[in-house]
């Protein structure tokens, strides 16, 4: 199987299946002398982590890290980093009814049809548990944001029709609400209106979908690779190859298909506050041009479909007898998957772009004292 990498010079491996022994990661690319420790990883990880409220999935993991090389006293040292979590709250039983009965919205078909073989426990390798070596990353990836000055940040726009008061929504306000509620809703008022109805649609043994904005602020102009390698094309492709993701705007997104030269452009301006640098007026570009960072904020949007594993009866195939039947699925699953994406969807920007800046400067010794 290949599609496991990604990246060019931060370069991205996770490895692991739902109900295997463990999953991780191996980061190779990242900078030496960058100070680094578990528990900083650790805090990412645990923001994804499962079984945080009664509005996600009853599986109780600890999630707990080790980092097994790349590091030495604390700091990184330039080689591979590589870490691993192991799975230890597995309950297989309920998946092997559905070892020959591929699940509607899942990939336990196409999977099957590919390779012939597939591990049908919890999902396997297609598991949203592989998004637990692209959180432990992007925790690295951060380290090399932070010393440009670069955070990202996501949120909960829209769950399940309930949408936030996005003109309201600052950074500042998203780092003080995110993690007021399970969520993960910068309004609060919309946040419990989310929270009911996420309760309620899982009563009915259904699910819902929603949309999760990302904001990565700091960032100078000129990050990126034009033409091919585009940090737009890089950011979409890294969102994209989130399990659960379905679409991807940046900036305005497909509103600009409605709107006129002279509302979409962002004009050019000097910086208000004194200094000699070029700002854009508006946003509407979410902060990338020509493939390249312009220096406003990078504004990313992703889609997220409702969870496939729902408790109603669904229609599919038993691929052993190529008859039609009906299957019932059992087990511990999130209601909603939004509220949960969060921590990888930064994750997956912060990768894009700690690459992007390594791509643009040569690699230097952390000099930078504690």
């Amino acid at each position: 199987m290949s599609g496991n990498t990604f990246g060019t010079i931060f370069r991205v491996t996770t490895w692991g299946e739902s109900h295997g022994a463990a999953v991780g990661v191996v980061i190779d690319g990242c900078p030496p002398g960058l100070p680094l420790g578990e528990a900083e990883v650790q805090k990412e990880l645990d923001r994804r982590r499962p079984g945080q409220s009664d509005i996600s999935t009853p599986r109780k993991e600890e999630d707990r890290v080790a980092i097994l090389s790349g590091i030495f006293e604390g700091r990184t040292t330039g080689t591979p980093i590589s870490m691993i979590v192991r799975n230890r709250d597995v309950d297989s039983l309920p998946y092997e009814k559905l070892r020959h009965t591929p699940r509607p919205g899942h990939a336990d078909y196409p999977y099957d049809a590919k390779y012939g073989i597939r591990d049908h426990r919890g999902g396997g390798r297609a598991s949203a548990r592989e998004t637990i070596g692209r959180v432990a990353a992007g925790a690295i990836a951060r380290k090399v944001l932070a010393e440009h000055g670069i955070d990202v940040l996501a949120h909960v726009i829209a769950l399940g029709g309930v949408r936030a008061r996005e003109s309201e929504i600052t950074p500042a306000l998203i780092k003080e609400n995110i993690e007021k509620t399970p969520v993960r809703c910068a309004d609060l008022n919309a946040a419990e209106q989310m929270i009911e109805l996420i309760r309620s649609v899982r009563e009915q043994g259904d699910s819902l979908g929603g949309i999760v904005e990302i904001v990565a602020t700091g960032a100078t102009a000129g990050i990126g690779e034009p033409v091919f390698d585009k940090l737009d094309a890089d950011l979409a492709k890294a969102l994209m190859g989130i399990g659960a993701v379905k679409g991807v705007e940046i900036g305005v997104g497909f509103r600009c298909a409605g709107m006129k030269g002279s509302e979409m452009n962002d004009a050019f301006e000097i910086s208000p506050n004194g200094e000699e640098v070029v700002v854009s007026e508006t946003n509407n570009a979410g902060g990338i041009l020509g493939g390249l960072s312009t220096g406003a904020p990078i504004v990313c949007r992703i889609a997220v479909k409702p969870t496939p594993s729902i408790s109603l009866p669904q229609k599919t195939v038993d691929l052993r007898t190529m008859q039609e039947t009906e299957i019932t699925i059992k087990g511990r699953h999130d209601p909603a998957i939004p509220p949960r994406i969060v921590p990888v969807a930064e994750a997956m920007v912060a990768i894009v772009l700690a690459d992007h800046l390594l791509r643009n400067t040569a690699l230097k010794p952390h000099t930078k004292t504690l």
